[in-house]
């Protein structure tokens, strides 16, 4: 009795019929009425690039940072330590070849170092 009943079961997985009697056909519901007296719009979402915090280094860390990713990627990051930042300055320079001089990726790493660490954002 087992073997028949799996073989039945198997016989309707194989032919597609998982017990529906409309094999062919999906039962959807009526799609709602909006209300004939509302006012309804759509518009696109606004966008708006995140200021930096104000500081020595924040004209280099727009500049620079700001030709192949956003502002929002700094200021979305949670407070990382001053070490984690100097790290990824250096990613993004030889890893990812963005062409920072020295001078100027040492004053990006000052400024993130003193405005986006977790000291620096309980003021």
């Amino acid at each position: 009795m087992l073997v028949a009943t799996c073989t039945a079961v198997f016989a309707q997985f194989q032919s597609g019929s998982y017990g529906s009697k409309k094999a062919n056909s999906i039962d959807q519901t009526a799609p709602d009425q909006m209300s004939s007296d509302g006012n309804f719009a759509v518009a696109s979402f606004p966008s708006f690039t995140p200021e930096l915090a104000e500081g020595e280094g924040r004209a280099e860390t727009e500049s620079f940072c700001a030709m192949c990713h956003s502002t929002r990627y700094i200021t979305m990051q949670p407070p990382l330590p001053a070490a984690t930042w100097e790290t990824e300055v250096n990613k993004m320079i030889k890893t990812f070849g963005a062409p920072i001089p020295d001078a100027s990726a040492k004053k990006i790493i000052s400024y993130l170092e003193t405005h986006y660490t977790p000291e620096a954002r309980k003021q």
